[in-house]
């Protein structure tokens, strides 16, 4: 008969075996994933955009991304992801595995589709981590050049006599620059009819064309009809004068002290990416934006670069979500 002294030798010998198992099962999670953020990074990084390329925020990805990839010596792959107000390419890097090496180029639409679609499609503070806020480009109020409406007094003017005449594109319904309208019309207590297309150039082919009064738009892709002489800027939606267009007045300094609304570019990774991965990145963006280059380009498309912490960027998208759900709330907004 087995003694007993024997039958505990056996037994504490299993949990033994048994704990080995489990830690060396850890460990083995643990020390790759470690390994894995001190050598990153060692291959191609994705860099999602949810829009198709040659536009604004492709245009700041492709601008980013070359400056990073030259410092962290591996390429940054572009992955254009356009479709359903960006929700696709958002969808996409959720998904993504947590390992720094699929990020985002995140703009308004980020914060404003958590409150414009039903159900809510994502949930970015909780599903994705901000890693660097990059840049800010104003939203403008353009119309042609020979408009009789010289400035923005003149369209507030004629738009609290003519409710719901003036007509406006933007690229679409909850699209930044249509929100941004909203958030004008308002401030000003004016009502104007907006017609959404699918992008900025069909509107401002139509504005051209006289089929609408006025475009939302951001500086990018109105500037070179403004070059041109085919459109004039009513008014910049930033908090400071655009340098491509010095002569716009803000709206703030309109009459409407405090009003600002841009659109934003900012670099997101999935949830549960590393901290030292993030850190990481945070260092490099803040890198990247102080190049001459960098600077250069960015301002030259009416942009401005928006270096700083982390928590920044993380206040940002909580604060215009917030934003985003009084507005969508007050002015039942519906997406396309």
């Amino acid at each position: 008969m087995q003694s007993e002294i024997d039958i505990n030798i056996q037994y504490s010998g299993s949990v033994m075996k048994y704990l080995l198992s489990t830690l060396l099962s850890l460990l083995a999670c643990i020390i790759p994933f470690g390994a894995h953020a001190q050598n990153y990074p060692n291959k191609p990084i994705k860099l999602v955009v949810g829009y198709a390329p040659g536009g604004a925020v492709d245009l700041v990805a492709r601008t980013i991304g070359q400056a990073m990839s030259a410092s962290m010596g591996q390429p940054i792959i572009i992955e254009n992801k356009p479709g359903a107000g960006t929700n696709i390419a958002v969808k996409l890097t959720i998904d993504s595995p947590p390992d720094g090496y699929t990020l985002m180029l995140a703009a308004n639409a980020l914060a404003a589709n958590m409150a414009l679609y039903k159900p809510m499609p994502f949930d970015a503070e909780k599903e994705l981590v901000p890693i660097a806020l990059i840049g800010r480009v104003p939203v403008v109020i353009a119309t042609t050049s020979d408009n009789k409406l010289q400035n923005l007094n003149d369209l507030i003017k004629f738009a609290k006599s003519h409710p719901d005449e003036l007509t406006y594109g933007s690229p679409g319904n909850g699209a930044t620059p249509h929100m941004a309208m909203k958030l004008f019309e308002q401030a000003s207590g004016i009502t104007l009819k907006h017609i959404p297309y699918k992008g900025g150039a069909p509107a401002i082919t139509d504005l051209i064309g006289g089929q609408v009064d006025l475009v939302a738009m951001n500086a990018l892709e109105v500037s070179p009809q403004v070059k041109a002489g085919k459109l004039k800027v009513l008014a910049v939606m930033s908090a400071v004068r655009s340098p491509i267009f010095p002569d716009a007045p803000t709206v703030s300094e309109s009459g409407y002290p405090g009003f600002e609304s841009s659109v934003w570019y900012g670099l997101v990774a999935p949830a549960k990416t590393p901290q030292k991965i993030i850190e990481y990145l945070h260092t490099e963006v803040e890198k990247a934006l102080a190049t001459k280059d960098v600077k250069d380009r960015l301002v030259a498309v009416g942009g401005e670069v928006s270096p700083g912490p982390q928590s920044q960027f993380k206040n940002l998208i909580s604060s215009e979500r917030r934003r985003y759900e009084k507005l969508v709330r007050e002015a039942n907004i519906q997406p396309d």
